[in-house]
């Protein structure tokens, strides 16, 4: 009988903890928040460091060029690209990249070296942005620069949907579905 009010007192702690989940732990342990603390991988491996800005505010349409340095702090060579991350309080996340220094979206980051890079976006959707350098190392991971908040003011702009490249895709798509399915033995699935 003890045993069994023992299971029922238990089982009712369960059911209580799962009904009150675990939001009594934010209460208990306090949180901390920072900027500009980078808890990815760029200590690691590779910093961005000197990251700059041209403008904290623009109009649609009008140009931001992020530059900044990357520093390997590793002996291997390393394959990346850049890009940039945005944060923004709406919906919308709209930029369209026009220049990426080093050019072509992958390149090689030679062990132990210095790369000064320089990013180049359009606004498309007006907006506050926080906006970073984003550094993808090819078997690492992303990392991020600083980062710093970025006002854009304006109409949208509205780029075309260019269908004809969905088109091509679909039927590139398609030919590789028929291939796959037409040298594959059938089988009873």
């Amino acid at each position: 009988m003890v045993e069994k009010r023992i299971f029922v007192f238990g089982l009712a702690v369960v059911l209580a903890l799962g009904t009150l989940g675990f939001n009594w732990v934010e209460s208990v342990l306090p949180t901390a928040d920072a900027h500009g603390v980078q808890a990815q991988l760029q200590s690691r491996f590779i910093r961005i460091e000197d990251e700059t800005f041209n403008r904290q505010s623009l109009q649609t349409g009008e140009t931001l060029t992020l530059q900044g340095t990357l520093v390997s702090l590793v002996e291997r060579d390393l394959r990346g690209w850049l890009s940039i991350f945005t944060e923004s309080t709406n919906a919308g996340n709209r930029w369209e990249m026009l220049a990426r220094d080093p050019p072509g979206n992958v390149f090689d980051i030679p062990g132990n070296s210095v790369i000064d890079y320089s990013l180049s976006a359009k606004a498309l959707e007006a907006g506050v942005y926080h906006v970073h350098t984003q550094l993808n190392v090819a078997k690492v991971g992303p990392g991020l620069g600083p980062g710093q908040t970025v006002v854009v003011e304006g109409d949208p702009i509205i780029k075309p949907i260019p269908y004809t490249n969905i088109a091509y895709q679909s039927i590139i798509i398609g030919v590789g579905y028929v291939i796959t399915f037409a040298t594959r033995p059938w089988q009873v699935i």
